[in-house]
């Protein structure tokens, strides 16, 4: 079953865009970054592509 965020369509502070650019530097995968933030996947995939971010895929 799907986890539910409680963040649903919140929109994105400052302190998160920071959080979401150092773990994609740290090359934290997609699921780990998502638990991190509480936020979706695709919420995540839609950031990092707005702000040119390359997320790790899978080992």
């Amino acid at each position: 079953m799907k986890e539910r965020f409680e963040r649903h369509k919140q929109p994105w502070n400052s302190e998160e865009i920071q959080k979401l650019h150092a773990f994609a530097k740290k090359g934290m995968t997609l699921k780990a970054i998502s638990k991190a933030l509480t936020r979706s996947e695709e919420s995540i995939k839609k950031r990092a592509k707005a702000d040119k971010l390359k997320i790790a895929k899978k080992r």
